[in-house]
C-alpha cells in the first residue's frame, strides 16, 4: 500500500483586533520565515477570523477585509506553494458570513460557510450561516473543513463522506476549552478520522483569553500534536495507517441511519445516511 503523507503548519498566535493590515504583515513574516527551514510543508493553517479576531463589528468593511484577506492567502499559496486555509469575515451578494478558505498552491481556493453561528456571542445576528458541507482534495486526502462552534454539533460533522481529515479552526476561550479538547478527541473518535483543531492565543477587548490548545487526534482518539505555545507548529498525517485502521475496525459501516430536517428541501449539499 502506497505511504500518503500530508504535512500540515498550524499557526497559533494572537491576533491584532480588527486590523488586517497587522494581521496580514504578521503572518507573511511568520510563513515566510518558516518556509525557508520547512520547505516540505503541504499546507498552512490558519485560526478562524485570522485577519481581525472575533468580531462582530466588520459589516461595514466586510467586502474590503474579506477581498485582501483572501488575496494574502492566495498571494502566500503561490509563494511558497503550499496551500493555505482559515476563515475570515467575507460579503458576497449583499450577506455577510464567516467563511473558511482553502487556497490550492496554483491560487484556485475552495470555500465553507461557518454552518453554526455562536449566537451567545451574536455572531448569528451579524453572519449568514451556511448549509451546505465542502470536501476538499488534497494530496491523496479528503479534508472536511469545520468552524469553531461547529465543533460542538456532531451531527454536522458526520462521516458519511468518507472524509479522512476534519480540520477545526477556531477562536476559542479559555473558559470552555476542556469542550474543545475533549470534542476534537470525540469527533476523531466517531467519525473513524484525523481530527485537527488550530486555535488562536492571546486576548481580545472583549475580555476573552485564548489558550491555544490546538491539537491533533488520529481515528482512534490518540493525541498526536498538542501545544499552548505561540508558534508555527509542524504536524505530519500519514493516510496509510488510516485506511488499515478502517480495514481492520469498519465501525462506520453501522452507523445508523438518519437525515437532518430540512434535506428534502434542498438546504444540504450532502444526504446525512450511510449510502451515498
Amino acid at each position: 500500500m502506497k505511504s500518503t503523507s500530508l504535512n500540515l503548519a498550524l499557526l497559533q498566535f494572537p491576533l491584532a483586533w480588527e486590523s488586517p493590515e497587522d494581521n496580514i504583515c504578521f503572518f507573511e513574516k511568520k510563513i515566510t520565515e518558516a518556509h525557508s527551514q520547512n520547505p516540505q510543508v503541504d499546507l498552512w493553517v490558519l485560526p478562524e477570523m485570522w485577519s481581525t479576531g472575533f468580531s462582530m463589528n466588520l459589516v461595514k468593511n466586510a467586502r474590503i477585509i474579506g477581498a485582501i484577506s483572501l488575496s494574502f492567502m492566495i498571494d502566500m499559496a503561490s509563494k511558497t506553494q503550499c496551500a493555505v486555509a482559515g476563515s475570515t469575515v467575507f460579503e458576497e451578494d449583499s450577506k455577510v458570513f464567516n467563511r473558511f478558505f482553502f487556497v490550492f498552491p496554483d491560487g484556485t481556493y475552495e470555500s465553507y460557510d461557518k454552518r453554526h453561528t455562536f449566537s451567545l456571542a451574536g455572531e448569528s445576528e451579524v453572519y449568514q450561516k451556511g448549509n451546505t458541507h465542502t470536501i476538499i482534495q488534497f494530496k491523496g486526502f479528503k479534508i472536511f473543513p469545520q468552524v469553531c462552534y461547529d465543533l460542538r454539533f456532531p451531527s454536522w460533522s458526520r462521516n458519511t463522506h468518507d472524509y479522512d481529515l476534519l480540520l477545526y479552526v477556531a477562536n476559542w476561550p479559555s473558559p470552555r476549552i476542556y469542550a474543545w479538547d475533549t470534542l476534537l478527541k470525540a469527533r476523531a473518535i466517531e467519525n473513524m478520522t484525523y481530527c485537527v483543531g488550530v486555535n488562536r492565543l492571546g486576548t481580545d477587548p472583549n475580555g476573552h483569553e485564548y489558550p491555544g490548545h490546538s491539537a491533533s487526534y488520529d481515528c482512534f482518539g490518540k493525541e498526536l500534536f498538542f501545544s499552548k505555545k505561540e508558534g508555527v507548529h509542524l504536524i505530519s498525517l500519514n493516510k496509510t495507517p488510516l485506511d488499515v485502521a478502517r480495514d481492520n475496525f469498519p465501525f462506520l459501516k453501522d452507523r445508523d441511519s438518519f437525515n437532518l430536517i430540512g434535506q428534502d428541501k434542498g438546504l444540504f449539499k450532502f444526504p446525512i445516511g450511510p449510502n451515498l
